[in-house]
């Protein structure tokens, strides 16, 4: 017997017609499967032998990285950054901080930007001639966490000849990792969305809620 008449597919969901891409996509939705698990075992052994920060041949995850602007053409780059994980202790001799209470903290403090925006920035200061575009996360163990950074030379002829992406070549996209302006920098500063109710994000959340929580008095009132 034929198919079931009454099944139609639709173009917007195919399941018999997904492509490479797709299919990449969907094996990193489950990570716990088994494939999966060995594949992250075998390549994080790989990156502890490698410095922490060093140049990939291609991105790990090709699906991952086109959506994220790559393209496998001249004056696009792949870093991968090796990042310890956990908070940020307290560098203060036998916990002594000599202060007042309310800062007497010394081992669940957090450092103020994510694994990835942190990433990014030992990234760009390997490599001060190119431009950090965007970066994702490709493995993790106990101790680090890895992620790739794509990034862009300014100064190639295919990149500045490119419409798409010789926006990157304007003065003021210098070091858009250190001035919190790629997307894991936007998303440390609470900069999520759009419309009305985030205009008022800006500079960031913290920022404005300290703005508008502080008490400020003339000296002469």
């Amino acid at each position: 017997p034929g198919p079931d008449p009454s099944y139609t597919v639709t173009e917007s969901y195919n399941p018999f017609n997904m492509g490479a891409y797709k299919y990449l996509e969907e094996l990193y939705t489950k990570k716990q499967s088994d494939v999966m698990r060995f594949l992250f075992r075998v390549r994080c052994w790989e990156y502890r032998q490698l410095p922490s920060v060093v140049r990939a041949s291609r991105p790990t995850r090709p699906d991952k990285a086109r959506r994220l602007g790559y393209k496998a053409k001249q004056g696009f780059v792949v870093y991968r950054v090796r990042i310890r994980r956990g908070g940020r202790k307290k560098p203060v001799p036998k916990g002594c901080t000599s202060g007042k209470p309310v800062n007497q903290g010394v081992n669940h403090l957090k450092f103020q930007r994510n694994h990835r925006s942190v990433a990014e920035e030992r990234a760009g200061k390997k490599c001060g001639n190119l431009r950090v575009l965007n970066s994702y996360w490709v493995n993790q163990d106990s101790t680090y966490k890895y992620f790739e950074v794509i990034m862009v030379d300014p100064s190639h002829a295919a990149i500045r000849q490119d419409p798409r992406i010789n926006w990157i070549c304007n003065p003021t996209m210098k070091h858009r990792e250190l001035r919190g302006v790629t997307a894991a920098g936007r998303k440390g500063r609470g900069m999520v969305g759009k419309g009305h109710r985030f205009h008022s994000n800006k500079p960031s959340q913290t920022a404005y809620w300290k703005k508008n929580n502080t008490l400020k008095l003339r000296r002469y009132r």
